[in-house]
């Protein structure tokens, strides 16, 4: 979930886990509610935008608590950056993978996008989950396989952005930046494991909100078995709408 300390113009949600600007381009930053564990990624998608501002979401790591802050900074860039110990990358429509030395004249191998796992360093994900695609319709219970192609651009409605450290053998880390399944590459180094570091999502500009998708590294939970036999005995998604269910837990099995 979002830590309950953000900025002036973020409003959350009553699960803390959809935050929106509702006024203004600026002032809206947000935390992860506790620090992040090696390796664990904490994973946007973006539900709203916002036209007639420059500029899309901003997303990193900083190892400052946000319970003592003492004012949350306008912008995460570079007002929280220049703060210290804090790292923070701007999400562009394209060019968000960051070149290692040498890097410019081949192509980094990750293995292909239809493997199951994304291995980051010694960190290993289920792909599935990382992955933003256009949001399920009518028909998507015969077009199931298309849906699945269909990966969205980096700032578009339902793309997922995540940001993880990786640690490294020096004792330092690494963070990364996730895009709809694609390891952007080291975003920055040697950052420091000796403090906690709680993620940052800046909803800035043309983002409008975000909202926290859970990823499970292991046995699915009972939450999520709970929703695939929703899923799997109504014709469409759509028809979630008309259970008798809570608000909630509507708009949970509506997502993949």
């Amino acid at each position: 979930r979002f830590h309950h300390v953000h900025g002036t113009n973020v409003r959350l949600d009553a699960s803390r886990t959809r935050a929106t600007r509702v006024e203004s381009f600026a002032n809206g930053l947000c935390f992860s509610q506790e620090p992040l564990a090696p390796g664990q990624i904490f994973l946007v998608e973006i539900e709203e935008k916002e036209l007639g501002w420059c500029g899309h979401l901003r997303v990193g790591l900083t190892a400052h608590d946000p319970q003592s802050l003492e004012v949350v900074p306008e912008y995460s860039l570079p007002d929280l950056v220049n703060m210290g110990d804090t790292w923070v990358f701007a999400i562009t429509r394209s060019h968000n993978r960051v070149m290692e030395d040498g890097e410019e004249a081949r192509v980094r191998v990750q293995g292909s996008p239809w493997e199951p796992f994304l291995l980051i360093e010694k960190v290993k994900i289920p792909r599935d989950t990382l992955v933003g695609r256009s949001r399920p319709g009518r028909y998507s219970h015969i077009l199931d396989d298309l849906y699945k192609m269909n990966v969205l651009p980096a700032t578009a409605r339902r793309s997922r952005i995540g940001v993880l450290y990786a640690p490294q053998p020096d004792g330092t880390a690494n963070m990364h930046i996730i895009i709809n399944g694609e390891d952007m590459g080291p975003s920055a180094r040697h950052l420091p494991t000796t403090r906690p570091l709680y993620a940052v999502v800046d909803v800035f500009a043309s983002t409008k909100s975000v909202r926290v998708i859970p990823v499970e590294y292991g046995f699915p939970s009972l939450q999520t078995l709970c929703r695939l036999v929703i899923q799997k005995h109504i014709v469409h998604r759509l028809a979630i709408d008309g259970l008798d269910l809570p608000p909630p837990l509507k708009s949970f099995c509506k997502h993949e």
